[in-house]
């Protein structure tokens, strides 16, 4: 060969011999294969790394990194290097002029060393100047260099001592240093380099010691051993995570997906458009008309978009593709040294058959075995940790557009898609594209091994493989259909979890009612019939997974019984893939759904944000301008609002007023662009704050409510608090205005929430101000207040542009222009004046209600002195709107007379800060609390309970016998390949091969036994622990539901319920399965070694304490990345339902912002979780391979006395225990942090629990009450056991048939009065009697049927009208029919095209909020019952209907009785009686008449309302 005229001056040395290197007990290389290939192996690698990683290095700047001692001493030793190469090549040169000729290999082997010296001299400080802390490139090279530098070294120095004195000194001489400082540079490049300047790291306070870790460090994640050290030796806190990588915040994340899919949508759409215009010229020439034109457009762009539908796909491909490409590279290296097992496996078994070969064979093939599974572990766990981060940062990204894209859609878009639909976007979706990532290269990587494994086998058994290729090819078209109807099943089962999500949601929202009605049952009901459909689906894709399994197991029982253990192994090989592409399958299904719906959801039609025309206008003639513009809700809608025109002056004050459902707030919403603008032309000078009809109060600090994100100023929020009536209402709060506020204001009253609401607008000082009835919420003289401070014309808006919705008739004669809605057109429009002289709708409007009051109302505006002296609204912490008080009774404690409350103007600010220090903690809501410590066994007895015991047992006993079955059938092969060949056959064959072939067969059944029972008892359970969690949360209190966010409970119910259905049940397969697997594994090599007992407990014991040290770590950084999961689902919850305020104040970017801080904070624990996965496996698996370095050794060392078929078996076995162990401790983790969710399902149901629904004993006849007469007797009333009576001994009978007004300021206890009467509250002293029943004694649902309740706020859930009336199904169609035309509902469910089945929207969104109201009469006109509460039901109602309202209830309720709570004095002035609380006491009780002569504080209310 060419290599010999290099090594060679005569041709004596050859370049390989076999007798000096193979086949001796002393091996040693030639002369002439030391100098060249040896020498060149590291010179090669380095300059082919070079080009590639100088480019990378290029692009991926980190920074530049100062010199260092270290940075020195490596290049000073690099220099030394080079100098020591070329001094042996000048030594040549020096050789040759002394004629002593050398081979030419002495010129140029050092000459190529000496340069690529130079060039690991130039990338030391190449990567220090682009801020590499610690290179790869660089320890891999000086690795090689040592490896083979240290077999020359050997050779050397045995040559030395053969030959003894002739020895060339001077080479000697430079290899030796040259040898000690390879060794010395590859110590040196094990530590990091310090961080480079001006990185982010340095002023974090907790930076991730990733980046700054050593290379070492890195590939066997030793960086992260500081944290678990933490975490085993006290439970983890949020404080202790890393802060993430820069890579891998929201910010960066989102951006990039956010920048592609808008490109990728801008393409698409000039693909569309390229198809639209072409026939849009000749529509322009043949036809002058512009209407017919944009017809025949959008005739034309519907088909186009179809075709070209923006692809998600190749969007995720360009953000994350690149990391998809490493994670490529390194499965393929690890699945080519995946099959280098059985290779040196066989060659092994050669060596123990051939008893001639020398001993050091057998020790190189244990090392080669080690070496390569541990090369193995290192890269196959570099290859997961890509593909997991690359999987959260998939995670962010979606959750990211989903937010971004939820602040755009329109209104339209937003009734397709629910809460709970897009909740589960971000929950389920985004983590099923999480859980493809780590399995989307299996796709080539399964077929792959299994080609591979294939063609082994087939050098090792020949054509018999065809028979098991066969059965796998048949099985493919098998697997391909049952995918198919997994997908199927899929969307199915998405769907029905969807639809219950939505429920639920809708259940929690509106609880309050649901108990008030005692409707829990009938919802109970429809919930768990969702429930049923889904888990009917779960079933049927069980039934197929488990045949999938069984068939898959089976052709294996094919297949194996053939001669040797390499095929065994490789057949273990084999088995992976194949069972994981179901799985790969199964996962990417359920992702291309999740892709779609996601697909879907991002590019729903956006709000047109130039549909108006925002900013400055140059010539306008007013502040907004409107011209024959049209708008409806959708494209598809009728318009609601028809050609409306009219002009606003700037700094002027409009009214609009009009019937209930005349699109008064569509118009508010139209000039924020929240509605599609069909025509016309819109413009609104300035910016804008709208305050609307429903106050949406974010969960924070009332503080952080009001300034909304703008800077603090403390003179002007003082003003604002000041003008809107708040300052009686934060002294009262516990911690003053840092109060933290429930989800949608739950502790605060109706009232209060408006008024917080305007406040928040007033604060902003924009220059346009759209208010949506927010004087209803409130009491009439907190309303005049407001009215005179901050509407009004003395107002503190005074010079601004005020739209205000109202309809209340005392504000009109004050307003500048008056506009006058019916039927979403304009009627009429003018001042006060103009319009009574037309004498139009609006006069005749008037006529019916202002009658004297107008006079009144002059005067009292002209005369302010009559309002200062009175004390404002009574604010205190009490929900009037929801009812949902929590600290009412404080405002007994702060007695509230004149004398004690200074002037307002004095009021300082530390007073309004009045928290004192230790009830600043005082926090409503219960954040998600995380468990600590150990898992109880007693959550798994539970889960075992509620599977079956039967079952549970059953199925632990067919896994031991598949398992017992496999070991069997293993150990009869090794016995059979021992069998002695006779005449070239082995005698038995028969026999050997039916036992085997009924073991096979016996393992099959086995595992389709248990397949089948532990799928069948998962459902089992699953459904028995949602019917549990159901039950329970509907039996909780009210006050269960204020303290709980909802977003903890829709948790629960989504995530957690889907963990119990899906995940639990596989994951206890696979726990078992690996369990059994390894203590097999274990058996098999003590049977064959007995020696190796020695080691395997000790090992044992490694394992276990690594594996305990790491389950404490991990199992909290599950739980707190669990309970840091709900915040990220409440703020977008809460974001959902204020959308429409957001986009007015133009919030978006910081609520954008606020989300990204929540999905960095959940995912800062995520990563420590995958990062601690991929420590522990490392570590493990470590272990398992120095199970297979004993294993092998072993029987190396005693190979004279083993059989080979034992040896392969032993051997064959303890390569499957790596993977074994690696699962079994992933599935140890994987259970105990998943069987969480059943300890939080549980949790529940430890809850204190509402008086029973029904109690047989005491239930009250079927005609009670017949006359409705309700006696309170000395009745008292607290919302919690620590806090003072809300009301006190209440002493009143109410006689049947009569009707009682009840009045009082607010939180003077009038709601506490029907929470008590419903038992909402149970009664802290005294007894209420409803026809000589003491409604304590019964049960809840006898009781709450019997009244009935319009509540305040009218809630109604998604589903039928029909269903929102008669959720029983107990009348008949006539009734209800009746019951709408009494409500003045008639004309209007008729003119639905569905009439009673009229779908209503979640919350009721497509019904206005009078028609809700009026929905609500209805109800109660269908129950018909002796008793009727009134809670302020006709807040919302403008004065017609409201007489209407009041009419049919004095017609309709003649011979009931009735009790309203009033805000507007009118409506009760012709009751037979009113009581008139304050401070939880009745103070006046006595006919209306009576009562004004008495002067008392009903004469001052009637005063204010402009009654008197």
């Amino acid at each position: 060969p060419p290599a010999l005229s290099l090594c060679e001056s005569d041709a004596r040395q050859s370049f390989r011999d076999w007798n000096l290197t193979w086949h001796t007990e002393n091996p040693d290389f030639t002369k002439c294969f030391q100098n060249t290939v040896l020498v060149w192996v590291p010179c090669i690698y380095l300059w082919v790394c070079f080009p590639i990683y100088f480019l990378y290095l290029r692009r991926h700047d980190r920074g530049y990194i100062q010199m260092s001692h270290l940075n020195k001493a490596k290049t000073a030793l690099g220099l030394l290097l080079w100098i020591i190469c070329w001094a042996d090549l000048f030594y040549s040169f020096w050789e040759r002029s002394q004629n002593v000729f050398r081979p030419p290999v002495f010129v140029i082997s050092p000459t190529v060393l000496g340069i690529t010296m130079l060039l690991a001299t130039f990338l030391i400080q190449f990567e220090r100047m682009k801020g590499v802390q610690s290179s790869g490139v660089m320890l891999i090279f000086w690795f090689t260099a040592l490896l083979c530098a240290t077999i020359i070294f050997r050779s050397k120095i045995l040559h030395a001592l053969k030959l003894g004195p002739e020895v060339d000194v001077f080479r000697y001489v430079t290899f030796y240093s040259y040898f000690v400082l390879v060794l010395i540079q590859l110590i040196l490049s094990c530590f990091p380099e310090r961080p480079p300047l001006f990185s982010e790291t340095v002023n974090d306070s907790n930076p991730c010691p990733e980046s700054s870790a050593s290379f070492l460090s890195k590939i066997t994640f030793w960086w992260i051993t500081g944290l678990m050290i933490q975490g085993y030796r006290r439970p983890l806190e949020a404080k202790d995570l890393w802060s993430l990588n820069k890579d891998d915040t929201s910010g960066e994340v989102v951006q990039g997906l956010a920048k592609y899919w808008e490109k990728e949508c801008a393409n698409t759409n000039k693909q569309a458009i390229k198809m639209v215009y072409s026939p849009k010229k000749q529509t322009k020439s043949s036809n002058s008309n512009g209407d017919v034109t944009e017809e025949v457009e959008a005739l034309i762009v519907k088909p186009s978009q179809r075709n070209s539908a923006p692809s998600l796909l190749k969007v995720l491909y360009k953000t994350f593709g690149p990391y998809f490409l490493m994670s490529f590279l390194f499965k393929a290296c690890h699945d080519l040294m995946m099959f280098s097992g059985p290779e040196i496996l066989k060659l092994l078994i050669n060596f123990v058959n051939d008893k001639d070969a020398p001993n050091w064979q057998g020790y190189l093939y244990t090392g080669l075995l080690f070496a390569c599974a541990c090369l193995q572990t290192l890269i196959l766990h570099q290859y997961f940790h890509i593909c997991f981060v690359t999987g959260m940062r998939l995670k962010t990204a979606v959750i990211g557009a989903v937010y971004r894209k939820a602040l755009v859609i329109t209104n339209s878009a937003r009734k397709t898609s629910t809460v709970g639909e897009i909740v589960n976007l971000m929950s389920v979706d985004a983590q099923r594209f999480m859980d493809l990532t780590t399995y989307i290269n299996m796709i080539w990587s399964a077929p792959l091994q299994v080609i591979l494994a294939l063609y082994l086998l087939w050098q090792n058994l020949g054509p018999s493989v065809l028979a098991g290729v066969a059965v796998m090819i048949l099985l493919v078209p098998v697997n391909a259909v049952m995918a198919m109807k997994t997908k199927t099943y899929q969307v199915a089962h998405m769907k029905s979890k969807d639809n219950r999500i939505k429920l639920m949601n809708e259940i929690l929202n509106g609880i309050k009612v649901l108990k008030l009605y005692a409707w829990e049952l009938a919802f109970k009901e429809k919930v768990l019939g969702i429930r049923q459909e889904e888990l009917k689906v779960l079933k049927k894709s069980v039934a197929l997974s488990t045949f999938a399994v069984y068939v898959l197991v089976d052709k294996n029982n094919v297949l194996d019984a053939q001669k040797a253990f390499v095929s065994l192994a490789l057949f273990n090989i084999l088995r992976f893939p194949l069972n994981i592409l179901p799985m790969v399958i199964s996962s990417m299904v359920q992702a291309s759904v999740s892709l779609e719906r996601l697909r879907l959801f991002l590019s729903h039609e956006e709000l047109d944000p130039d549909s108006i025309i925002r900013g400055s206008i140059k010539d306008a003639e007013g502040s907004i301008i409107v011209k024959n513009a049209t708008f409806s809700w959708s494209r598809n809608d009728p318009p609601s609002l028809n050609d409306i025109n009219f002009t606003v002056p700037e700094g002027s004050l409009i009214a609009i007023v009009g019937q209930v459902g005349c699109g008064k707030s569509s118009l508010l919403s139209a000039l924020l662009g929240e509605m599609d603008k069909r025509e016309g032309y819109v413009a609104v000078k300035g910016s804008v704050a709208y305050v609307p009809q429903q106050a949406w109060i974010q969960n924070a600090a009332l503080k952080d409510n009001i300034i909304f994100g703008r800077e603090m100023k403390e003179s002007q929020y003082k003003r604002v608090i000041e003008a809107c009536a708040l300052l009686p209402d934060i002294e009262i709060l516990p911690s003053g205005d840092r109060t933290e506020i429930g989800e949608k204001g739950v502790n605060l009253s109706g009232g209060q929430k408006q008024r917080v609401s305007l406040a928040r607008a007033v604060y902003c000082n924009t220059d346009v101000y759209l208010f949506d009835d927010p004087l209803s919420a409130v009491d009439a003289h907190v309303g005049k207040h407001i009215f005179d401070k901050v509407i009004g014309p003395k107002g503190i808006l005074k010079n601004k542009t005020r739209i205000l919705v109202t309809h209340g008739v005392s504000y009109l004669p004050l307003m500048d222009r008056i506009i006058v809605m019916t039927d979403g057109k304009i009627s009429e429009m003018g001042s006060y004046q103009e319009l009574l002289k037309q004498d139009g709708a609006f006069a005749e409007f008037l006529r019916t209600y202002a009658n004297a009051d107008q006079d009144v109302e002059n005067g009292d505006a002209n005369s302010p002195t009559v309002k200062e002296g009175k004390p404002m609204e009574n604010g205190v912490l009490a929900n009037e709107a929801t009812g949902k008080p929590i600290l009412r009774q404080l405002s007994n404690s702060s007695t509230y007379s004149g004398e004690t409350r200074k002037s307002l103007n004095q009021t300082s600010t530390t007073e309004l800060q009045k928290a004192p220090a230790e009830k600043n903690a005082w926090k409503l809501t219960e954040a998600d609390t995380a468990k600590t410590g150990r898992v109880k066994a007693i959550v798994y007895w539970e889960y075992m309970k509620s599977i079956g015991l039967l079952i549970s047992f059953l199925s632990i006993f067919l896994f031991m016998c598949n398992h017992i079955a496999a070991l069997a059938s293993n150990y009869w092969l090794s016995l059979w390949t021992d069998d002695p060949v006779i005449n070239g056959t082995q005698q038995h064959t028969h026999v050997r091969l039916g036992v085997y072939g009924a073991l096979g067969m016996s393992q099959g059944i086995a595992v389709f036994g248990y397949s089948m029972a532990v799928s069948i008892g998962g459902i089992f359970a699953s459904r028995h622990l949602h019917i549990d969690l159901l039950h329970n949360v509907l039996r909780s209190p009210m006050s269960f539901f204020e303290r709980t966010p909802s977003g903890n409970l829709v948790n629960r119910f989504s995530k957690e319920i889907d963990t119990i259905d899906s995940v639990i049940p596989q994951i206890i397969k696979m726990f078992m399965g690996s369990l059994f697997n390894v203590i097999g594994a274990c058996i098999i090599i003590l049977l064959a070694t007995p020696i190796a007992a020695i080691v395997i407990p000790p090992l044992g014991l490694v394992y276990f304490f690594v594996q305990r040290f790491y389950v404490a770590t991990s199992r909290q950084l599950k739980r707190l990345e669990s309970v840091s999961r709900s915040p990220v689902y409440s703020h977008f919850n809460e974001t959902l339902l204020g959308v429409s305020v957001i986009r007015a104040f133009e919030e978006q970017t910081r609520f954008k912002l606020q989300s990204d801080l929540k999905v960095d904070e959940n995912q800062k624990a995520y990563f420590p979780s995958i990062v601690a996965n991929r420590w522990l496996a490392v570590r493990l698996e470590c272990v398992g391979n120095c199970i297979v370095l004993f294993a092998a050794l072993f029987a190396v060392i005693a190979r004279h006395s083993l059989s080979p078929g034992l040896v392969g078996l032993s051997v064959s076995y303890s390569l499957q225990v790596t993977t074994y162990l690696n699962w079994l401790v992933r599935m140890t983790s994987e259970l105990e942090t998943n069987i969480v969710a059943v300890e939080r399902v549980q949790e529940y149901s430890e809850m204190e629990k509402e008086a029973p629904w029904c109690i047989e004993q005491t239930a009250p006849p079927n005609s009670w009450p017949h006359e409705g007469q309700v006696e309170f007797r000395g009745y008292g009333l607290r919302y919690r056991e620590d806090l003072d009576l809300v009301l006190k001994n209440i002493n009143v009978t109410i006689k049947g048939g009569e009707k009682v007004g009840i009045v009082g300021r607010t939180g003077a206890g009038k709601s506490s009065l029907t929470l008590g009467l419903f038992r909402i509250n149970e009664s802290a002293e005294g007894e209420i009697i409803i026809d000589g029943v003491n409604v304590a004694k019964i049960g809840l649902h006898d009781l709450r049927f019997k009244i009935t309740i319009i509540p305040q706020d009218p809630v109604l859930f998604s589903g039928s009208l029909r269903m929102n009336l008669d959720p029983f199904d107990k009348y008949s169609d006539e009734e209800i029919w009746t019951s709408l035309e009494l409500a003045h509902l008639k004309n209007f469910v008729s003119s639905l095209p569905d009439k009673l089945n009229h779908e209503c929207s979640e919350g009721g969104e497509n019904l206005s909020v009078g028609q809700r109201q009026l929905v609500c009469l209805a109800r109660a006109l269908l129950r018909k019952s002796k008793i009727l509460v009134l809670d302020e039901a006709t807040a919302a109602v403008d004065l017609e209907t409201d007489d209407l309202i009041q009419s049919t209830i004095r017609t309709q309720f003649e011979d009931c009785t009735v009790l309203t709570i009033a805000h507007r004095l009118n409506t009760i002035m012709d009751y037979e009686r009113v009581i008139v609380l304050d401070k939880g006491e009745i103070v006046e009780c006595d006919s209306p008449a009576n009562l004004l002569q008495k002067k008392g504080i009903f004469y001052s209310m009637a005063k204010d309302s402009g009654l008197v």
